[in-house]
């Protein structure tokens, strides 16, 4: 069997064990959508067809920015705004769009949270209440918790700036693909450590809702000493696929490979 198209990022669907899908696209048009998980655990073949087109125009690109834009379209598209990385630049509640008002109010003028999410080790984060829990699963969190619920993003980020004097807010992916997790406290206990903190007009916005949300990835073999590798430098891949997590591909030999890095480049999977 294989399938053929141009990547975008996985689709995950939280249960007993995280189902992944593989959207492979035709340039901007939908095409078909791949199991990996009924892949793990066999001999695939990855081959990259030395095309890669921007996920927002459709235009052949030499090189990708921001998960797989032309380099205009990261200047221009609303999806590369600043406020996406840096929610606590976000002013679209005030009335004042950073780069285009419509999309704005639609993705960040509408709830948000703030969580703790255990991935090599506690990590403060942000996102819209409606990704949850698909941007912990990205991430490859193996636990989260809700700490604030805001009604648009830039409260959500400005309680993220406040504790990341005291907390992570980045992951160590190298950690996190070999399972090293550092998990000497709870995210319960650093959530009650943390509440303290938060500035006294953001206050009102913690939650109260302590549940622990518990992620298993469908993993046989993690990876020793993590080796990442790209269709760049490797365009022809023929591996065991040993588990996947966050948005990586864990193959046999150490190797690791990032698809949503790769958005947009155009390959074929064959078993």
């Amino acid at each position: 069997m294989e399938w053929t198209g141009n990547i975008r990022k996985m689709r995950s669907t939280l249960g007993d064990v995280v189902s992944y899908k593989l959207p492979l696209y035709d340039v901007l048009e939908p095409g078909v959508e791949v199991d990996m998980n009924e892949l793990i655990g066999k001999e695939i073949q990855l081959r990259f067809h030395d095309q890669i087109n921007c996920v927002v125009t459709g235009r052949k690109v030499n090189k990708t920015f921001g998960d797989g834009m032309s380099y205009e379209a990261w200047r221009n598209s609303p999806m590369a705004v600043e406020s996406v990385i840096r929610p606590e630049l976000s002013r679209i509640h005030e009335g004042i769009a950073l780069r285009d008002e419509a999309w704005e109010r639609e993705h960040h003028l509408a709830p948000h949270i703030t969580y703790l999410s255990l991935t090599s080790g506690i990590k403060v984060g942000v996102t819209r209440d409606t990704q949850v829990p698909t941007r912990w699963i990205d991430q490859g969190a193996i636990e989260a918790i809700l700490l604030a619920e805001t009604p648009y993003r830039q409260a959500a980020g400005l309680i993220e700036v406040a504790l990341k004097n005291y907390v992570a807010d980045k992951t160590n992916w190298r950690r996190m693909l070999n399972n090293n997790i550092d998990d000497s406290s709870t995210l319960l206990e650093k959530k009650e450590e943390l509440l303290s903190l938060i500035p006294e007009e953001l206050q009102q916005f913690i939650s109260k809702d302590n549940t622990i949300t518990k992620i298993n990835y469908p993993v046989t073999q993690y990876p020793e000493k993590v080796k990442s590798i790209k269709f760049n430098k490797a365009p022809l891949i023929q591996k065991k696929l040993l588990g996947i997590k966050g948005q990586y591909l864990l193959l046999e030999d150490d190797l690791v490979m990032n698809l949503r890095s790769q958005a947009g480049y155009r390959i074929t999977i064959s078993v």
